[in-house]
């Protein structure tokens, strides 16, 4: 198994931790954002769309991080991501695209170049959009686990989902970018309660050999 990764990519961060609860082994094949090696022929070769990350298994190549979730749990269903319980699963992945849909697409690199090269849009208006979009998951993340007001450790139950996986992913922008997350009491129980699980702590971009100290 190989991987196409960069430390500071969330997209790549959720399916790290993944591959961790999973207990799979990868070669990690690092490609630099913030130098535009994804935009190189090589890797626009494996990647159209040159984003990450970029798995292979064997001669299977997968893209965009949900699908291979998905892929992961079906072939290496052990430990399991997702409940068996249908309305369950429905929730779970429902709560996960929260993070991969609706807030990470609007914040990630080549819409902030976007922002500032094209439409000219200073640092701090970049950095209020940001704030306002990260914001907004984590607000109806709150809201709905008041309302499901799990039990459980986790999202679901007393082990971590894709849920799981995708708040955290919702989090760690969040504190990069400063915004306020005081008032996430829930988000904040579970994001401590993921990041004390080596699995999710060794995945942190923080923790890759390519992190650069920003």
């Amino acid at each position: 198994m190989k991987i196409y990764t960069y430390w500071r990519s969330q997209a790549t961060f959720r399916v790290r931790i993944a591959l961790n609860l999973k207990g799979l082994k990868r070669e990690e094949v690092f490609i630099n954002l913030d130098r535009g090696e994804q935009l190189k022929p090589e890797y626009k070769a494996t990647n159209p769309q040159a984003v990450l990350p970029t798995l292979f298994d064997g001669n299977a190549k997968l893209f965009q991080s949900v699908a291979i979730l998905e892929y992961l749990e079906e072939k290496y269903p052990k430990p399991p991501i997702l409940p068996t319980d249908t309305l369950a699963r429905a929730w779970v992945r429902g709560f996960a695209l929260i993070n991969v849909a609706d807030s990470h697409p609007l914040i990630v690199p080549r819409i902030r170049n976007y922002l500032t090269d094209v439409l000219k849009v200073d640092e701090a208006a970049k950095t209020a959009w940001i704030q306002h979009w990260l914001g907004a998951g984590l607000d109806a993340m709150e809201q709905l686990l008041a309302e499901k007001n799990p039990s459980g450790k986790f999202c679901h139950g007393d082990s971590p989902t894709v849920a799981d996986i995708c708040l955290v992913t919702q989090v760690t922008p969040a504190q990069l970018f400063k915004c306020p997350i005081e008032p996430y009491r829930r988000v904040m129980r579970i994001y401590e309660a993921c990041m004390s699980i080596p699995a999710f702590a060794e995945a942190h971009p923080r923790k890759q050999p390519d992190f650069e100290g920003h």
